[in-house]
């Protein structure tokens, strides 16, 4: 059974899934995933003519497309995953310097990074009593160095 497009595709895995998909088929996703794809290939089987079944090279293409939109989900999982772990390592490498920040308002804000909050996986710079996204960062400078203190015996 070939198919024409996305419509029909969806259309078909939703009859292969009986009424109990019929919600999921008119959710707001748009593009077929994992699961409309093995409904889909569960009823190419269920309706293939037993005297002309499906043809092999037909089969193994159709397998070769799941196993790559698996290998992409996985991916597209890891990568997010990665991007966070850098988002934190960044937020960490700002401690202990001066940092301006867009403050949300139009302005920029300049202080010392004095902590880190991660909150939902999403790190904050906690420069003065604000925290700020790292994404807001514009400038980081090193901290200045203390003036140096002068002793008089007395």
């Amino acid at each position: 059974m070939q198919v024409s497009s996305l419509t029909s595709a969806r259309e078909t895995a939703t009859a292969a899934a009986g009424s109990a998909t019929v919600n999921t088929a008119k959710s707001k996703t748009s593009a077929l995933g994992q699961s409309d794809f093995l409904k889909l290939l569960a009823k190419q089987f269920q309706t293939q003519d037993p005297m002309k079944p499906m043809d092999d090279t037909a089969f193994i293409a159709q397998m070769a497309q799941f196993t790559s939109l698996e290998q992409s989900s996985s991916l597209l999982s890891q990568i997010t995953a990665m991007n966070g772990k850098q988002d934190i390592a960044t937020a960490n490498s700002y401690l202990g310097r001066m940092v301006t920040v867009n403050d949300g308002r139009g302005g920029t804000t300049t202080g010392e990074a004095t902590g880190v909050e991660v909150t939902g996986g999403t790190p904050r710079l906690v420069v003065g009593d604000f925290t700020y996204a790292v994404s807001s960062v514009v400038r980081v400078a090193p901290k200045p160095p203390a003036p140096p203190v002068n002793y008089t015996a007395s």
